[in-house]
């Protein structure tokens, strides 16, 4: 297929025959060698097809590609940017071959129903998607034998355009696959993988594409084959699409789909790691074939315990797949075979009743046939604990086997460029291996003051860059109204402090906040000598239509002459925005309703380039905030009333806004230099990086349970 979607496009130079290769496999979008090369390569280009070199091979001038074959300096980027791509996929990290011995000559198997790579493969909804793809790179940079399973959905999520008046409009596009980062995947005996999966009364398809990222890969189903019913080519056409039955179909194919196409293609998991329950699936594959090898149910299901991981998102019952068993029987129909006769004590294992009434929970499946269980915080842990205690009547709540490990970023996919090209200097050449080493960025204190203060200004530039250059695009191609222009920041100013909040819009983050006095906040923006700015980012889900609502209102807001052109939303919300967002703004706005937050990341992203966190002791924060790194908006209402707590909450952030926060980044010394705000850049640095990234996160995997679980067997929760 690679050499198919470049077979119009210029031939590429002998000299530069491996660009190609190089473009298809997404390490290069978090290795600064490589994404220079394409920088390099055609600027213009590189800009205008939103950071696609896939696409950008196919548009380019054979002129353009006749100069990089001739000049130096090019080349010398070109072949720096292969040979770290040859490491990528040969050398592991001295980490990893000090610790491989836990899991032997066994692989990890990592299923989610989305992976958040690039923003040129759209198969990504938000911060569980983001998770995985970040998982999946750092695996890949320590060398874990490691392949991640999931969907080609081929028309993604959905791209949302605002209309005039603020509302929500979504549309679904076909990924161009010619211009996605994807191979089709082929079986050891060199044909094309294409699993078949037992559904109801009769057999789908799904073809297997392949994503490669450094030695680590990604396989993803899809069920959009002329051989398919219309029906059943659409049941992974959109990710989180259709009813309540489209979506158990689509847990089918991925948790047993992705089984059997692992099988075709001669991969052998020892760990399988799912991520939420969506793949929880996967566990009545694995009992079926190790029945049909000989074993009991039960020995079977041990074996399967034995060796399973699962992360869970959520701290709300209602946010967990559940199923009337009429539908998962009538789905599973032509699956049983010859675990039939086990069909009730396999139901059993997905029975659960979170208030509505006895269903099959995918979530509760996944709970009992794992041994090794994490909440991805601190405080998500103790929330899954309580929220899941009836699984373990008997068990001491101290001794409950749910953990937590709390989650990070991938540091080389959200650092920017002037941040990198700054810690280059000071820490000099390989610290990127020792991003996890708090002694590291204790030499963020050499750095002055004037470097960090120059570097943060520089970034709020290249963000309001951005915006204006997106907000020219947009009214030329689209011929906007002037309120689009006007929500879209067009009287934002790159010099003042510039809030960000961009995330989700849905109820229990509380999106609307922050406007609780309007009045209040409209003085705190519109001040003249110290003015302050939002952006606002983010799409509501489709049917959730409360969240509509908020995001609207939120962008009648940046309309409102009360607040002085100081507000802006920022629409289709996708990884490329926001880079832009977490590295430009200021200070990073999060007000979820606590405990309701099980992790969040983006604001481990902003904290990563110097944007501190202002935010609800929820989540990471909750064991992130030091009370120097940051700003913990906090309240003392009575929880269970809501709305005491949000004029509370209200309160304390405006508190916060105006005593610390804004004074900090506007009181100057003789030389210009916010001194004040500058340490807590330093220290948001300092303290978060090593302990919110995905390095320590995934070597915590490794040791506590990836080893745990290719070895040994611990008690899980039975029916």
């Amino acid at each position: 297929m690679s050499e198919e979607r470049f077979s119009k496009a210029a031939p590429l130079p002998g000299r530069l025959h491996r660009l190609h290769e190089l473009a298809l496999d997404l390490w290069w979008s978090w290795d600064d060698r490589a994404r220079q090369v394409f920088r390099r390569l055609d600027l213009a280009l590189w800009r205008a097809t939103a950071h696609n070199p896939v696409q950008m091979l196919q548009r380019i001038s054979p002129e353009r590609l006749a100069w990089a074959a001739a000049d130096a300096a090019f080349l010398k980027a070109y072949d720096e940017a292969l040979f770290g791509l040859d490491n990528a996929r040969t050398v592991s990290h001295p980490w990893w071959r000090d610790h491989q011995a836990m899991l032997g000559s066994g692989t990890v198997a990592y299923f989610s129903a989305e992976f958040a790579l690039h923003q040129s493969l759209p198969i990504y909804a938000g911060g569980l998607g983001v998770l995985a793809g970040d998982h999946c790179k750092e695996a890949a940079d320590l060398g874990l034998p490691f392949v991640g399973v999931g969907f080609m959905y081929p028309q993604g999520y959905f791209r949302q355009r605002m209309t005039n008046d603020g509302w929500q409009e979504e549309r679904y596009e076909r990924i161009s696959w010619t211009d996605a980062p994807i191979e089709a995947a082929v079986t050891p005996d060199g044909r094309r993988c294409i699993t078949a999966v037992p559904l109801g009364d009769r057999t789908v398809l799904a073809a297997v594409w392949r994503v490669r990222l450094g030695r680590v890969r990604l396989f993803l189903l899809d069920t959009d084959l002329a051989e398919n019913a219309p029906w059943d080519r659409e049941l992974s056409a959109r990710l989180y699409g259709g009813d309540r039955e489209t979506r158990i179909q689509q847990e089918v194919i991925l948790g047993i789909g992705g089984v059997c196409a692992l099988r075709a293609l001669g991969i052998a998991p020892t760990v399988w790691h799912l991520n939420e329950g969506h793949a929880a699936f996967v566990a009545l594959q694995r009992i079926r074939e190790l029945i049909e090898q000989g074993r009991s149910f039960d020995d079977a299901l041990e074996e399967v315990q034995r060796s399973t991981v699962f992360t869970t998102h959520t701290p709300v019952p209602a946010g967990h797949d559940a199923f009337p068993f009429h539908l998962v029987e009538k789905h599973l129909a032509g699956r049983w075979g010859a675990i039939g006769q086990h069909r009730q004590r396999f139901l059993a294992l997905g029975e659960y009743d979170n208030g509505s009434g006895s269903q099959f929970n995918m979530t509760a499946l996944a709970l009992r046939t794992s041994s090794f269980v994490n909440g991805v915080s601190a405080l998500h842990g103790e929330v899954t604990r309580s929220m899941w205690r009836p699984m373990w009547p008997d068990t001491p709540a101290d001794q409950l086997p749910v953990r937590s490990i709390t989650n990070g970023v991938h540091v080389p996919t959200w650092l920017a460029s002037d941040v990198h090209e700054m810690l280059d200097h000071h820490f000099g050449p390989g610290w990127l291996d020792r991003v996890d080493d708090p002694e590291l960025w204790e030499q963020l204190n050499d750095i002055p003051d004037s470097e960090i203060w120059a570097m943060r200004n520089q970034l709020r530039q290249d963000l309001f860059s951005f915006i204006r250059e997106r907000m020219r695009a947009r009214f030329s191609l689209e011929q906007v109204g002037q309120s689009r222009i006007v929500s879209a920041g067009a009287m934002l100013d790159p010099e003042a402090l510039t809030l960000g909040y961009a995330r989700r819009f849905t109820a229990y983050k509380r999106p609307e906040l922050i406007f609780h006095d309007p009045d209040r906040l409209a003085r705190i923006l519109t001040n003249s000598d110290r003015p302050v700015q939002i952006v606002f980012a983010g799409k509501a889900h489709p049917a959730d239509e409360p969240a509509k609502h908020h995001l609207q209102r939120v962008f009648k807001h940046a309309l409102d002459p009360k607040f002085g052109g100081r507000l802006a939303f920022i629409d289709d919300y996708d990884m490329h925005v926001a880079h832009y967002l977490v590295q430009g703004c200021d200070v990073w706005l999060n007000s979820p309703r606590k405990p309701l937050e099980a992790s969040g990341t983006s604001g481990m992203k902003a904290s990563l380039n110097g944007a501190p966190h202002l935010s609800i002791g929820d989540g990471w924060w909750a064991e992130g905030f030091n009370g120097r790194n940051g700003w913990l908006i906090e309240s003392h209402a009575n929880p269970d009333d809501h709305a005491a707590v949000d004029a509370a909450d209200a309160a304390a952030l405006y508190d916060l806004l105006e005593t610390d926060v804004v004074p900090a980044f506007y009181e100057r010394d003789a030389r210009g230099l916010p001194r004040k705000w500058v340490a807590v850049v330093r220290e948001a640095m300092r303290s978060n990086v090593p302990r919110f990234s995905t390095r320590r996160m995934v070597k915590q995997y490794v040791t506590e349970m990836y080893g745990p679980a290719s070895r040994s067997a611990v008690t899980a929760p039975t029916s």
